[in-house]
């Protein structure tokens, strides 16, 4: 069910990622769009769709972990499949598995409570969400804020209308 769950959400990262990327690009070539604050709000929208993209990797990465663990049952299934990779010794004390969405990863569970962390999820993809969201912010304050310093003050524009 969870792998499902992982799916569906690594899905709705693709669609997002689409829905990002084609606002982005109208920004970018809209008519009006050569003003500081409209090309910042282009490279906000942009930079956040590979931000989202490279979460709902990571999501699929974890959902394939995840559908792997599940899958398994038959004869030599133990330890689960993602958790094997740990060594023999350690792999043996395995008693379930996890997920962590923040950072994204897939996680055996041991005897003694204790968890290790899989290479299910590539070692790039938190490092480059974290920090594509990181420039996703920078450059939407940086929009807004060129964007209010940019309009006339409020008593200019009373006096001009008055």
């Amino acid at each position: 069910m969870l792998f499902l769950v992982l799916l569906l959400a690594a899905l709705g990262g693709a669609v997002t990622t689409v829905v990002l990327t084609v606002r982005g690009l109208v920004a970018v070539f809209r008519r009006g769009g050569r003003s500081r604050p409209a090309r910042l709000r282009a490279a906000a929208l942009l930079v956040g769709a590979a931000a989202v993209a490279m979460y709902a990797w990571g999501l699929l990465h974890v959902g394939v972990a995840v559908m792997q663990a599940e899958e398994d049952g038959g004869a030599g299934s133990f330890p689960i499949q993602p958790c094997r990779e740990a060594g023999t010794q350690l792999a043996s004390q395995v008693t379930g598995y996890g997920v962590s969405y923040l950072p994204l990863r897939f996680e055996c569970h041991l005897d003694g409570g204790d968890t290790y962390v899989t290479s299910s999820v590539p070692g790039y993809v938190n490092p480059a969400a974290v920090a594509l969201g990181l420039a996703t912010a920078v450059c939407g304050l940086l929009a807004t804020t060129t964007a209010k310093s940019a309009l006339p003050p409020a008593s200019y524009a009373a006096d001009r209308d008055g």
